[in-house]
Formats: structure tokens, sequence, C-alpha cells
């Protein structure tokens, strides 16, 4: 499988103080690659590192091979990263439709095709199409807000922890749409705060603790280590 986001030696983030240091990460369409780790472990910050809205200090990061490290978010759009935040995910006094247009302006030509796909995969959007963002439940919020990064039609997809706050139910709704949106030949990149159910879900996994890269592998592989408790803490 071809790496779609490639990301090396990356250090980054608020002032002069670095949260992340040196992180290597790789992405391969077709694959859900999830981030796990303890709260403060540094894991949101590398998404919005990756995403360049926090300063970055040193490290590449390339999309199939082109450095986009430079690149506002708007262009990182263009090259084909859509990036969805743990909160403040979609447009609540905007209908779930506009909140979908909005996501498909930079292919305003096959828009209409886009949001059906869209329509296709979260049918609960469908039926809400023309309901206001902010009336929809928080898995529905999610699912929109997912909707709408596909309509920008990614190779690399960035969640910040969209389980966040749901039902075991509705997370794992959230987890079957995820793998269906990799196995369109996506690369999906998932900051998740609850290990147990990210790596049984995840195909690959990277574990951080204190900023840094730990351990990295086949996230069934590593549900199955024993010492994965103690790496949380630090040990």
């Amino acid at each position: 499988m071809e790496t779609a986001l490639l990301v090396e030696g990356l250090s980054a983030g608020y002032g002069k103080s670095a949260i992340i240091k040196d992180i290597r990460l790789e992405a391969r369409n077709g694959v859900a690659t999830v981030i796990i780790g303890p709260n403060g472990a540094g894991k949101s910050t590398l998404l919005k590192a990756i995403f360049g809205l926090i300063p970055v200090f040193s490290g590449q990061v390339k999309v199939f091979g082109h450095e986009v490290r430079a690149l506002s978010t708007n262009n990182l759009v263009k090259r084909g990263m859509a990036y969805v935040p743990q909160t403040n995910n979609v447009f609540p006094s905007l209908t779930v439709q506009e909140n979908l247009e909005l996501g498909g302006y930079v292919h305003a030509a096959t828009l209409h095709e886009k949001m059906e796909s869209v329509f296709t995969m979260f049918p609960d959007l469908r039926t809400a199409a023309r309901r206001a963002a902010g009336t929809l439940s928080g898995g529905q919020r999610n699912m929109l807000a997912m909707g709408r990064a596909l309509m920008s039609d990614p190779s690399v997809l960035l969640l910040d922890e969209p389980t966040a706050g749901l039902s075991p139910a509705y997370t794992k709704v959230v987890w079957e749409h995820i793998g269906k949106i990799a196995q369109l030949g996506k690369a999906v990149v998932v900051v998740e705060q609850n290990a147990t159910t990210a790596l049984s879900m995840a195909d690959w996994a990277y574990l951080l603790v204190a900023g840094q890269n730990r351990e990295e592998g086949v996230a069934a592989e590593l549900l199955q280590r024993p010492d994965i408790g103690k790496l949380f803490l630090g040990k």
C-alpha cells in the first residue's frame, strides 16, 4: 500500500515549548492508523502540527512524497488532506446539506456526486439534510464532520477523538464508518483516548508517551501485549 502521509522528525508546540519531539508517523492508503497514549502525551497536538495549526519547530510533513509543512490549511486541503477537530467541527446554525456544501468548495463541479456518496455512507445525514446541524445528536454531528471532510475528497483524513463523549454503541458505529472510509483507499489517522477500542478497530497503531514515539505496530498485536498498560504510565 502506498504511503500517503509521512511525518519525520516533527517537533512542535506552543510558544517556545515543544510538546511533541522528533515524531515519526506513516499513514498508508486503505489503512486506519490510530494514535493512542496517556493524557498529555501530545496526540491532538500532533494532528494540529501536521495540519499546520500550531508552530512547527523542525521536521517534515509529506503527502505522497511532497513536502507540505509550509502550506496554508487551505492549500493542504487542495493537496488532499482534511482535518476534523474534536470540538466545533460543524456549523450548528447551518443545515446538514449546507455544511456538506461548504466542505465541497474545492470540488464544486462534482458537489452533488460527492454529497450523494456521503449520504450513502451516512444515511442519517440524508434524513436530516434540511435540519440545522445544532439539532443533531453528538454521534450524528461527528458523522456530519467526517462527511464534510470527505466532501473535499481527501487522500489523508485526520480525526481528533471522533468518539469523545459517545456511548459505547455509537462509538462502535463511528469506528465502523472509519473502517469504511479506509476501505475507500483513504489514509485515516485517528487520535483516540479509548485505547482498547482503538486497538481492536484500527489496523496500525502508534503509542505516544510524553510527546515522543514509544511503540508502533499492528494494532491487534499491540492490544495483546501485557506491557501496554505500563507504557501508558511512562514506565
